[in-house]
């Protein structure tokens, strides 16, 4: 059998010949038996990253390399090598050393007896205590509508090769990995990690980035926006309704419902504001769709080593 390994690359000089390294020693021991293949795909880095990977293409045949003409994004360099690999069995793994590679002989076991997808997910992180309560949030909000993800997400997968084709059918222009490969069905297990500390270079995935990734997921992967949108709709309607009955009533008894401007001006600001949320989650689907009208690719390709 053969395995490819998919790994996108953004400014990790140095740590993709450690990730090499280790794939190699992994099968020159448990897995001497199966071929191999690295996919790098160079997210327009600015460092060394392409020159080192070239240079590991140099001493061995196993490794292939995507450039792309600009940084287009982790999702984008995925979707690259994914189409690219030809392994039986294809597994995503970071560039930075975080996913344990000692992990991979276990996957490759539960995918060999009968598994389409093993997913190595993450039950800790070495991460700023910041990162850790926004991603407990981001996924507590997936998980109402995909209660299917582990707790700590997942990019560390091996998928069968049925499973792959599967997923790069889908031709759509913001994708969410994790909620895209869930859908399609296939037979999964799962394999908890703790995520290691990086110690070469520095994490590219900011703040901005991850809410990127969590607003693609959220509108990708649910129409819980919308419900909620309508959910507010229903009950702000509905209080408005019991408000002016009680205004009619009070006026009737010959009561003043209220005095003075503070409560107008209370309500309109708080139903302005509602108004103004909803327009915005409803143009962000607008955008998406106009996105998806125009058909442009994820990314652009400046050269090929396969």
């Amino acid at each position: 059998m053969k395995i490819s390994f998919v790994v996108a690359v953004y400014h990790n000089e140095g740590a993709i010949s450690k990730t090499h390294g280790k794939i190699q020693t992994v099968f020159a021991g448990e897995l001497a038996d199966h071929e191999y293949e690295i996919v790098f795909v160079d997210d327009g880095s600015k460092d060394g990253s392409l020159q080192e990977i070239l240079h590991l293409r140099e001493l061995d045949s196993r490794v292939k390399c995507i450039t792309f003409t600009r940084n287009f994004g982790q999702m984008s360099a995925m979707l690259a090598g994914f189409k690219d690999a030809t392994g039986d069995a294809i597994i995503n793994i970071s560039a930075d050393l975080q996913d344990p590679v000692e992990l991979i002989p276990q996957m490759v076991a539960q995918w060999q007896q009968g598994a389409e997808i093993v997913i190595g997910y993450r039950t800790d992180r070495s991460d700023t205590l910041l990162s850790k309560l926004f991603s407990r949030l981001a996924y507590g909000v997936l998980r109402l509508s995909l209660p299917q993800i582990p707790p700590g997400g997942f990019d560390f997968v091996l998928m069968d090769r049925k499973v792959m084709d599967a997923f790069n059918a889908v031709d759509v222009r913001h994708r969410f990995f994790q909620g895209d490969l869930l859908w399609t069905g296939y037979r999964t297990c799962f394999i908890p990690y703790v995520r290691l500390e990086r110690t070469i270079g520095k994490s590219q995935y900011n703040f901005w980035k991850k809410l990127k990734n969590f607003l693609d997921a959220i509108l990708d992967a649910s129409y819980l926006p919308i419900r909620f949108i309508s959910l507010v709709g229903v009950i702000t309607s509905a209080l408005g309704a019991l408000y002016s009955v009680s205004i009619v009533i009070s006026w009737l008894r010959g009561e003043t419902p209220f005095s003075g401007w503070a409560p107008i001006m209370i309500v309109i600001l708080m139903v302005g504001g509602m108004i103004m949320v909803m327009l915005g989650v409803i143009g962000e689907y607008v955008w998406r769709i106009n996105e998806e009208v125009r058909k442009r690719p994820n990314y652009v390709v400046r050269d090929k080593f396969l």
